[in-house]
């Protein structure tokens, strides 16, 4: 990882724990009260890993649309991607995000499925090329309540989820890591 890679990274790391520690007090986790309406997640690899991301979060009438671009995954290849309980990616290998979002105390299954972790968010398919896309409209995440992602970790696993495997799919290690944190509505 570059020196400047570095320095974003413990950049996100330092806001995402103040957002957290903003949401585990019960305040609003930005400063003017006002609902967010976006947000934002940029994947690091993590140790040994070249894999990379964006990852937004759009609000709409009817859930938080996510839409997302990761690449220098293995060409071909299915990897679980999940929203994690902590935002803390100060450590190399990505453990330091906790388990997966799960406020409700639920079985590990598919996005899909009416009884999941919130942060069940399912699997990603590179491309020949090694790249991919992802896009969902969510209607188990919020930016606020209960739900709220904002200043959570998201993980890239290097295994394909099997939607059943509890509590975690079966996914693997994590290759990519990140903290979800307000965007620009902009």
């Amino acid at each position: 990882m570059s020196k400047t890679s570095r320095i974003i990274s413990m950049a996100v790391v330092v806001l995402g724990l103040a957002g957290l520690a903003m949401v585990a007090n019960g305040k609003e986790a930005h400063s003017h009260g006002e609902s967010a309406s976006k947000a934002i997640c940029v994947l690091t690899p993590t140790e040994g890993s070249s894999t990379s991301g964006t990852i937004t979060f759009t609000k709409t009438d009817d859930g938080i649309m996510i839409e997302g671009m990761i690449s220098g995954l293995t060409p071909e290849s299915t990897h679980g991607f999940h929203i994690h309980q902590y935002g803390d990616i100060s450590g190399a290998d990505g453990k330091a995000t906790g388990g997966h979002f799960n406020p409700h105390g639920m079985d590990h299954a598919g996005p899909d499925a009416d009884m999941r972790h919130v942060g069940d968010l399912g699997n990603v398919v590179a491309d020949k090329e090694g790249n991919a896309t992802y896009k969902r409209l969510d209607k188990g995440i919020a930016f606020d309540g209960d739900n709220n992602i904002i200043g959570r970790g998201m993980i890239l696993h290097a295994g394909t989820d099997d939607m059943k495997t509890q509590p975690t799919g079966d996914a693997g290690s994590r290759i990519a890591q990140g903290v979800i944190g307000i965007a620009s509505a902009e």
